[in-house]
């Protein structure tokens, strides 16, 4: 069975062979896709180095999205961050920081990547940066932390969704976040099961978050949605890294997101029709931008 449909085979898998998930994920995918070790971390590298430019072209203080429903929040919480103004210091801040300018960037149509969807793009790189930042980290650590994050973004897809049209937004910054706080755990050390505990954690904490886009664009709530998700990425990491653990296992966590997405109403499910999409203000700026 593949590694790719259970959590739990992917950690008895790295625990069996003693090595990270990353080395696991990278090592399998050399051997499935038939390629060198080193052209799939070239690759992957590739998606760092969009991830880190992302963030960079994101807080321009200028940028407007077309619609003019968003731009300028990286930048106005950039500025919180270097006054020390925020409540929670500095490395939470830094991540909102990239949280909010990978998203703003993608609205504004610069480039990014879909870690797992455009409309969380923001949570991993944001939560990866600024742990390496903060610590020190070199670029091949992150690197390989992307692998770890993958595999967990596979398995949400094959036995869940990371769609909003088809579960919610649970199913796009849920996914997110879940895969940002197993990544951000192997990366701070943590072992393989830490690393399913975070994923656990983070993905029952957004269970039930509805994708309810206003005028159907991916700016609100989407942006600011980024920022959550990476704060709940550092939650799962932290209280697995603690030794806290899930008393829902993993798997069983994406299995009851699949059928909560299931059960969610279709104007819950990005078609911009319920949820605050429905507010008046809502109605009142898809009119804006769009006419009557």
């Amino acid at each position: 069975m593949s590694i790719y449909y259970s959590v739990q085979d992917l950690i008895e898998t790295a625990e069996r062979e003693k090595k990270t998930i990353s080395q696991i994920v990278l090592q399998d995918q050399a051997a499935e896709l038939q390629k060198p070790e080193s052209a799939l971390y070239k690759t992957m590298r590739e998606s760092y180095l969009v991830m880190r430019q992302s963030v960079v072209d994101g807080i321009d203080p200028d940028m407007r999205s077309v619609s003019g429903l968003s731009g300028g929040s990286a930048y106005k919480m950039k500025r919180a961050v270097e006054n020390g103004t925020t409540l929670c210091g500095r490395v939470f801040g830094c991540a909102l920081v990239r949280a909010l300018a990978v998203s703003e960037s993608n609205a504004c149509m610069g480039k990014i990547v879909a870690a797992p969807t455009a409309g969380s793009c923001g949570i991993l790189p944001a939560a990866l940066l600024t742990v390496m930042e903060d610590r020190g980290l070199d670029e091949r650590d992150v690197v390989m932390s992307l692998f770890t994050a993958s595999a967990f973004g596979m398995i949400i897809a094959n036995n869940a969704s990371i769609s909003g049209a088809q579960g919610g937004c649970q199913a796009e910054c849920g996914s997110a976040s879940a895969m940002a706080a197993a990544a951000l755990t192997e990366l701070a050390g943590g072992t393989p099961k830490m690393a399913a505990h975070a994923c656990a954690i983070a993905l029952k904490n957004i269970l039930g978050l509805v994708c309810d886009p206003v005028a159907g664009l991916v700016e609100i709530p989407c942006i600011k949605r980024n920022a959550l998700g990476v704060a709940n990425a550092f939650v799962g990491a932290e209280l697995a890294l603690a030794g806290i653990e899930s008393a829902i296992p993993a798997d069983e966590v994406i299995v009851a997101m699949k059928r909560i997405g299931d059960m969610m109403p279709g104007s819950l499910k990005e078609t911009a029709e319920g949820g605050l999409a429905g507010t008046p203000t809502a109605i009142r700026l898809k009119k804006q931008i769009f006419g009557e």
